[in-house]
C-alpha cells in the first residue's frame, strides 16, 4: 500500500458526466468507502477525446495539457482518470510534451492566448482508477475490507484497447513484478479476485470493442462486441467487468442491437469493476449505480446475495 495515492486530483472527463455516470458514482463511493480522497479538478475541460485529433492532434495535446496544468496549480503531482480515453490522452500529452518540440511550441502558444502558463512535462503523473486502488489499498487491504464477498461470481475482465496502447506512452507498465502488463493486464483481475470473484481466463481482454466506429459503422461495432460477449460466455463468465465508459456503453448497447439486428442473444451482464468492488465492500447496488446500467444484472446479483 502507498500513501501517495490516498489523496489525488480527480479528472472525471466528459463521459463520466454523461453516459458513464454510474462509473463516476461508483468510483466516488468506492473511494469514500476505502478512505481515499478524490479532489475534482477545478474548471477542467474535455481531454480532446477522439474527434479533436482529426482536426489537429496538437490541439488535443493542449487540451489534455491544460488539465495537467490545473492539477499542478492545485498542488497535486498525481491525477486519476478512470476513463480509458482520458487516461490515454493525458498520458499521450505527457509523452509528446517530453519528446516533441512542435507539441511544446503549440501548447505554449495556445496557453499564452488562453492566459495561463504552459504545462511542463514531468510535473504531474496520470494514473488510472485501477492504479489508484491497487497502489493505495492493494489486494490484502481490500480483502480485509470485504463485507460481502463476490464468491461464486465468474467474471471476465475487459480492459479495452486504450488502456495499454500504444505501449510507449505507458512507461510504468512492463517493469517487472508488481507492475501492470501491457500484453496481459491483470490489475482488475487482482482487485476483483481479492474481493472474492472467480476471474475466468479471458483471451479478448484487450481487444477493441469498436467504440470509435459506433456512429460511422454500427454493424462493425456490433460484430466486435458480439465477439466479446460470446467469448466471455464461452469462458463461463456471468459478468464482464469494465473500466472504461465507452467500452461499457458499447457492450451494453450493442448487446441489445446484436439481438435485434442479428438475432443473436447473449445473457452475460456488464458491470463496472467499481460497482462490483463497491458491493463487495458492503455498498448497495443502488448506491453504486447498478440500476442506472442498461444491462440488467439485478436477478444475478440477488441470486449471489449482492442485490
Amino acid at each position: 500500500m502507498s500513501d501517495k495515492y490516498r489523496r489525488v486530483a480527480y479528472y472525471p472527463g466528459c463521459a463520466l458526466e454523461g453516459t458513464g455516470h454510474a462509473y463516476n458514482r461508483s468510483t466516488k463511493e468506492v473511494g469514500k468507502s476505502l478512505g481515499l480522497d478524490l479532489v475534482e479538478l477545478r474548471n477542467w475541460n474535455c481531454c480532446g477525446a477522439m474527434e479533436v485529433k482529426n482536426v489537429d492532434p496538437k490541439l488535443q495535446t493542449y487540451l489534455s495539457a491544460r488539465n495537467l496544468a490545473i492539477a499542478e496549480d492545485m498542488g497535486f503531482d498525481t491525477v486519476m482518470a478512470p476513463c480509458n480515453g482520458c487516461y490515454h490522452n493525458l498520458k499521450k500529452a505527457e509523452y509528446e510534451l517530453g519528446h516533441d518540440a512542435k507539441a511544446r511550441e503549440v501548447v505554449a502558444r495556445i496557453s499564452t492566448k488562453a492566459g495561463h502558463s504552459a504545462y511542463q512535462a514531468g510535473h504531474v503523473t496520470t494514473i488510472h482508477a485501477l492504479d489508484w486502488i491497487k497502489e493505495a489499498i492493494g489486494e490484502e487491504g481490500l480483502k480485509a475490507r470485504v463485507r460481502n464477498s463476490l464468491k461464486g461470481l465468474k467474471v471476465a475482465n475487459y480492459y479495452g484497447c486504450m488502456y495499454t496502447r500504444p505501449r510507449h506512452i505507458f512507461p510504468e507498465k512492463d517493469q517487472g513484478p508488481g507492475s501492470e502488463s501491457s500484453s496481459k493486464p491483470h490489475f482488475m483481475d487482482d482487485l476483483l479476485a481479492a474481493a472474492g470473484a472467480e476471474c475466468v481466463e479471458y483471451p479478448l481482454k484487450t481487444a477493441c470493442c469498436g467504440g470509435a466506429h459506433t456512429l460511422s459503422d454500427s454493424d462493425t461495432s456490433t460484430k466486435l462486441v458480439l465477439n466479446l460477449l460470446t467469448t466471455a460466455e464461452a469462458c463461463g463468465a456471468d459478468v464482464i467487468a469494465t473500466e472504461c465508459p465507452t467500452c461499457h456503453s458499447g457492450l451494453e448497447m450493442h448487446q441489445v442491437r446484436a439481438e435485434k439486428v442479428f438475432g443473436h442473444a447473449t445473457k452475460v451482464k456488464i458491470l463496472y469493476f467499481t460497482q462490483l468492488l463497491g458491493m463487495a465492500l458492503g455498498l448497495s447496488a443502488r448506491r453504486v449505480g447498478v440500476p442506472e446500467n442498461l444491462s440488467n444484472a439485478s436477478d444475478l446479483l440477488r441470486a449471489r446475495g449482492l442485490g
